[in-house]
């Protein structure tokens, strides 16, 4: 679970976010996506 999560984040990072708003949605995304996996 935690390296899903660090790949996610790292996706985020390397996706270009530039703005911390853009940063904040795309650790949402993330989030929601485990949140997702972890219902599974």
């Amino acid at each position: 679970m935690k390296k899903l999560f660090a790949m996610m984040i790292a996706v985020a990072v390397l996706a270009g976010c530039n703005t911390v708003a853009g940063i904040g949605k795309d650790v949402q995304r993330a989030g929601s996506a485990v949140e997702g996996a972890a219902k599974k």
